[in-house]
């Protein structure tokens, strides 16, 4: 006979075994389908871990060629890729046999297989091991979690010229002397520091007129300084007109404010986004919707057919692990009032969403952007501060960048807060607490915060927010 379960869940990365354990522990049966190569999903495999792992070395390796800043005479550093690659595999190991072990654990039945709808409530299965696994299982409901893989585009030369996504870049033990990499978001700027830290030389090439384009403007503007005066070329408002194979470099050809422009390098990195993984579901059959490639999804995370949700990066509309997760328990929770036949409550809220990028200094956000709020039509005050004007960051000779805090001018709730500098993805979370709570910018300020440390830095803007507030009314 067919089994049967109360909830499938298709994909068994960080969104998908988010709601197979919370629906387990809402006691439904659960089962979970995954048919990737390895087990563990994208942030343990390809995303998040790996990267920040390679980043850790990368970053060590620029700091210590500064040691002559700080009185300590060392020679010049030498990077072993091998070993880099060799460290981040053996912690990636680790890290994907416990989640193969969570996955294993009895609390629900794990099946290594490809799945494909056949029709609203069925899904056929197809063993990508030696594994024994049903034809067939049926649902009463399902999670759609199989997450993401690096977008092709449409550039005259490029595949012919060939290329790295970020999957070669976890496997590169080779080093290259020159590389161009193409975007100007998380993964283009992490790999491209990555590199450059390794004594890489490094271009940016990116389409929109600044990094990070969805940030505030300062905190694209701060990393680009940055990456130019530690060597790197940073090209904006560009439009590739073609790539060209010349020997064993790849020329890039495009425009810049009208201005033709080139350059050269041994390898190139396609970063420019990525796109959901949905190849051979097929969701059609059973009623789901996509639109732009993405599965379309209600706050409660139910799809068009309202017994499927989908959580991750299947559907947006951030790709970062702490909502995908989020998104997966939601839906869990959603699925198990269905399955007791009430209605689904549960809704995500994106007003604490988080990001961050892994350069050195890092970029960190939370809430709502400057331009966001005012798209909302909210009247708004900000202020930000410098780390170079900040005692501690002045002694640990990281002086880039700054803090910047967003609240609203009635009442100076914090409703937004991003930090460029050092362990800004540590900071980001105090902005982040008192927002949790609808905090204001005067309790911020009158927090008691220990000198000298890095985190004493917010008390500033929020200072200069509260005396503008009494100033205007």
């Amino acid at each position: 006979m067919m089994p049967t379960y109360d909830l499938a869940v298709v994909g068994a990365g960080s969104a998908g075994y988010a709601a197979a354990r919370t629906a387990a522990g809402l006691g439904l049966k659960v089962a979970v389908v995954e048919g990737g190569r390895q087990v563990g999903g994208l942030c343990i495999l390809r995303g998040c871990m790996p990267t920040k792992t390679m980043l850790e070395s990368a970053h060590r390796n620029h700091e210590i060629a500064r040691a002559g800043e700080f009185g300590i005479r060392v020679g010049k550093p030498q990077p072993n890729w091998k070993a880099i690659l060799k460290r981040k595999d053996r912690l990636i190991g680790e890290f994907a046999d416990y989640r193969r072990e969570q996955l294993e654990n009895g609390k629900f039945d794990f099946y290594r297989a490809k799945g494909r709808f056949t029709g609203p409530h069925r899904l056929a299965l197809e063993a990508v091991g030696k594994e024994k696994v049903p034809t067939d299982i049926g649902a009463k409901t399902f999670l759609v979690a199989t997450g993401s893989r690096t977008a092709k585009r449409e550039i005259p030369g490029l595949e012919e010229a060939g290329y790295w996504t970020s999957d070669e870049c976890l496997q590169a033990s080779k080093p290259v002397k020159t590389l161009i990499v193409l975007g100007g978001r998380a993964v283009a700027l992490e790999f491209a520091q990555y590199y450059a830290h390794l004594g890489v030389k490094v271009t940016v090439i990116q389409r929109s007129e600044r990094l990070l384009p969805e940030s505030d403007p300062e905190v694209g503007d701060t990393l680009a300084e940055v990456f130019r005066r530690q060597g790197s070329e940073v090209f904006c408002g560009t439009q590739i007109q073609r790539v060209v194979k010349k020997g064993k470099k790849k020329r890039i050809e495009f425009l810049q404010n009208g201005k033709k422009r080139s350059v050269e390098a041994e390898q190139i990195l396609q970063a420019l986004g990525r796109e959901p993984d949905l190849d051979g579901l097929n969701l059609w059959t059973a009623g789901v919707k996509t639109e732009k490639g993405k599965v379309v999804i209600q706050p409660t995370q139910q799809t068009s057919a309202p017994h499927i949700f989908a959580a991750g990066d299947v559907c947006g509309p951030y790709e970062v692990v702490h909502l995908a997760i989020q998104q997966g328990e939601v839906a869990a929770k959603n699925a198990a009032a269905l399955v007791a036949g009430k209605e689904p409550r549960e809704r995500m809220d994106y007003r604490l969403k988080l990001e961050v990028i892994f350069t050195s200094p890092e970029a960190a956000g939370v809430g709502y952007s400057e331009k966001e709020c005012r798209e909302k039509g909210w009247e708004i005050m900000t202020a930000s501060y410098p780390f170079a004007d900040h005692g501690k960051s002045m002694a640990m000779g990281a002086m880039d960048g700054f803090v910047k805090l967003i609240a609203l001018k009635q009442r100076g709730e914090i409703v937004g807060a991003q930090a460029v500098g050092p362990h800004a993805s540590d900071l980001i979370h105090e902005p982040l607490a008192i927002m949790r709570y609808r905090g204001t910018v005067e309790e911020m300020m009158n927090l008691p915060h220990y000198h000298p440390t890095l985190s004493e830095i917010w008390t500033y803007p929020a200072e200069s927010i509260v005396e503008a507030l009494g100033r205007n009314g």
